[in-house]
């Protein structure tokens, strides 16, 4: 599950917010498997889509991470779940997507592609009402 603003995300709505105000994200994992999980950590990666099959990754003029934009999980035993906090600070106006991963914490290697279910965040970052 992914919070933004305290709003439940799915990949067709548009979070809106304003630019200066922290956003407050959370990401809850949940272990469906029978068998605990773990170590890896969780990254999230902002980027800008120009709708042309280019995604810009290089926006730490435009946004900046209140806390860490990866954290390490340990284990994460079967049925339960681990939630994570941090915030999001946009500089400038303008849509933004927000990539959510998991990878392994103890080498390079991804985890297979089956991790990959979360969809990306959309959020539009709007002027400050005066």
């Amino acid at each position: 599950d992914i919070l933004v603003d305290g709003k439940v995300c799915d990949c067709d709505a548009v979070v809106t917010c304003q630019v200066g105000d922290p956003v407050p994200l959370q990401v809850k994992l949940t272990n469906w498997s029978k068998h605990s999980v773990g170590p890896f950590a969780l990254t999230m990666m902002p980027y800008q889509d120009y709708q042309n099959g280019v995604h810009n990754y290089d926006l730490q003029d435009a946004i900046t991470f209140v806390g860490s934009n990866t954290f390490h999980i340990d284990t994460v035993k079967p049925t339960k779940d681990s939630v994570y906090f941090g915030a999001l600070l946009f500089l400038y106006t303008g849509d933004f997507y927000l990539n959510i991963k998991f990878h392994e914490d103890n080498c390079s290697r991804e985890l297979p592609l089956s991790w990959f279910c979360l969809p990306s965040v959309h959020i539009r970052a709007t002027e400050p009402v005066a």
